[in-house]
């Protein structure tokens, strides 16, 4: 009703002619309608569902949460949130390395993607992994100078509060910077992390000085309940805080970038203009919809969510059992297998960076491609392969245009959904790549291996890979920040989860738990995960529902590998009539909490 408050009065002269006198009556009238109108209009149109914020971490969802209270918007909320993240969780994100943003403006009805994927040096070349003709071992690759990619996720803050933010830009690093000084508590899971001797055996965190002395003080990982303090992270925020990107992409945090790069036993070439020249990417956001009339859109390449999301659901529209007497939960299951077979496999073979090659990303979500696809559906024991949409859609072949590659991605990654008070939405998944990024800590953070994300060899035969490395290049994500989209138009859901290549399987899970199987938020997150990528099929047996999962798809014919200790940390939030539920995994140590 604000606005019919704002009716005009009546302030007609005194001696107008009664004629005047009707006529200014009726005008009157017909603009207090009109606001009035307005006024009702805007009240059925707020927003009335309530915020929430759906993180890893009940320290980094109290920031979000208190720039919301703020009166700060999903995109401010979404920066405390990850500024905590790299300080109690810097296995999994944190500044040094980089994220997609999936942002809904509701008043708009606009959705922005920003791209704040790592990039590679100016230098890089196809042949940056090769050595001797030969790429180099995983493990040699993986932790090294060599694997650090230019950091995006400062630059993402900063362009995307510009787009959206309501809080004042400091204000937002104030939560992580109180904490990084008075020192958190050490979580369980940190804690059995710096512990595992398989994850010390692969990593480099107690060998190099800066990381050893953090995170093993006098040679022992930090135990559960230590009050670790970080005041070289607190001093890195509080430069960014006051001068903002400049004081990372410039300056002494740079230089220091720079330096340990550069002086890694495998050493990368990155350079201070490298880190200058970074800028975020602001993409559309990439759409399907539906048959029963809802839209799911998420990242477009060099992410594979825009592209799997809407190719794993209308894969399993088309292989779903339609005959009753099929209607059975291991067809149901079958479906959803086949349909992450041919996505996969597709998307290994054709997304890549699409301002440096060409990504079929539309043709791959197109229903008459899928139709065709869906036919394809490889038999449980057959090897998957890549389709061709250019010859499914009647063009020229565009398949024989690459060499087939099977780049792994890290499992070092963290997803936040956030819905704010006036129902705009962010879901933003957030990387450093490998648990702990490369190792190797500057200035307070942990800086990525991001590059790995290539594929390490740069062609197969005679054909360019399309994610082989490049200068100024962004490796393939496996990451999915997605939204979903009501048949009206609303908002209805934000997922995203990480978890490396298993990403993609992670959030089509919650998609079709909820929109196919009837789920609520938290029975979607909780159910198996099950990863069908190539030739085997991953099933979560230590969960309720998996082995028994296992067992029927192994009656199938698949070949079935036994899982434990998946690695998903599904944040969700669903816009239901009465408000928003939220859920979050299990797995890892987070929680889904509504705004007050």
């Amino acid at each position: 009703m604000a606005l019919a408050s704002c009716a005009p009065g009546d302030d007609r002269p005194f001696n107008a002619t009664e004629e005047a006198r009707r006529a200014a009556d009726a005008a009157q009238q017909t603009a207090t309608s009109e606001t009035d109108a307005i006024a009702t209009e805007a009240e059925v149109d707020a927003w009335t569902k309530g915020a929430m914020v759906a993180a890893a971490d009940p320290r980094a969802v109290e920031a979000g949460l208190e720039m919301l209270r703020q009166g700060g918007s999903a995109i401010d909320a979404a920066i405390a949130v990850h500024a905590v993240l790299g300080l109690v969780e810097p296995q999994s994100s944190g500044i040094g390395g980089g994220a997609f943003m999936v942002y809904y403006d509701r008043d708009a009805d606009e959705i922005t993607v920003f791209d704040g994927r790592e990039v590679a040096p100016a230098s890089t070349t196809p042949n940056h992994f090769m050595k001797g003709g030969k790429p180099l071992g995983f493990l040699e690759a993986w932790q090294s100078g060599k694997a650090v990619g230019v950091p995006g996720q400062i630059a993402l803050y900063k362009t995307s509060h510009e787009a959206a933010g309501k809080l004042d830009w400091a204000t937002l690093f104030q939560p992580a910077i109180k904490l990084a000084e008075d020192g958190f508590e050490v979580s369980p899971r940190l804690a059995g992390l710096l512990a595992n001797p398989r994850l010390r055996g692969a990593v480099r965190l107690d060998d190099l000085p800066a990381s050893a002395d953090y995170f093993y003080p006098n040679g022992e990982p930090l135990p559960v309940g230590f009050i670790r303090t970080n005041p070289d992270y607190a001093a890195t925020l509080s430069a960014i805080a006051e001068s903002g990107p400049s004081a990372f992409y410039e300056g002494e945090i740079a230089q220091a970038i720079v330096d340990a790069v550069n002086s890694d036993a495998n050493p990368g070439a990155m350079n201070l203009e490298d880190l200058a020249d970074y800028s975020v990417k602001i993409r559309p956001a990439l759409c399907g919809d539906r048959a029963d009339g809802y839209r799911i859109c998420s990242a477009p390449p060099p992410s594979s969510g825009g592209v799997t999301q809407n190719m794993i659901m209308g894969l399993y529209d088309l292989l779903e059992p339609t005959e009753e007497a099929d209607m059975t939960e291991e067809n149901y299951l079958k479906a959803f297998i086949d349909a992450q077979r041919l996505a996969y496999a597709d998307r290994d073979h054709y997304v890549a960076d699409s301002d440096f090659v060409t990504v079929p990303a539309t043709d791959l979500i197109n229903p008459a491609y899928l139709r065709v696809r869906a036919k394809e559906a490889f038999a449980p024991d057959a090897t998957t392969h890549p389709g061709d949409p250019g010859l499914a859609l009647g063009r020229d072949p565009v398949r024989p245009l690459w060499g087939e590659d099977a780049t792994e991605h890290g499992p070092g990654t963290t997803h936040i959904s956030i819905v704010d008070a006036d129902g705009n939405a962010v879901s933003m998944t957030a990387t450093v790549e490998a648990a702990f990024g490369s190792s190797i800590m500057v200035k307070g953070f942990m800086l990525n291996n991001e590059l790995t994300d290539f594929s390490r060899q740069p062609a197969k035969g005679t054909k360019p890979v399309a994610n082989a490395p490049g200068p100024k290049k962004r490796p393939r994500s496996s990451m999915s920040p997605t939204l979903v989209f009501d048949p009206a138009g609303d908002l209805f859901m934000v997922t995203g989860s990480p978890g490396g290549n298993s990403i993609v399987a992670y959030v089509s899970k919650t998609l079709v738990g909820v929109l196919e199987w009837g789920k609520s938020a938290q029975e979607a997150i909780d159910l198996p995960n099950i990863i069908a990528r190539g030739d085997t099929v991953g099933v979560e047996i230590d969960r309720p529902g998996g082995m028994e999962a296992a067992d029927a798809l192994r009656e199938l014919g698949y070949n079935v590998e036994e899982r434990e200790g998946e690695n998903s940390g599904l944040h969700v939030i669903i816009v239901r009539e009465d408000g928003l539920e939220g859920g979050a995994d299990p797995r890892r140590e987070g929680i889904a909490k509504a705004l007050e």
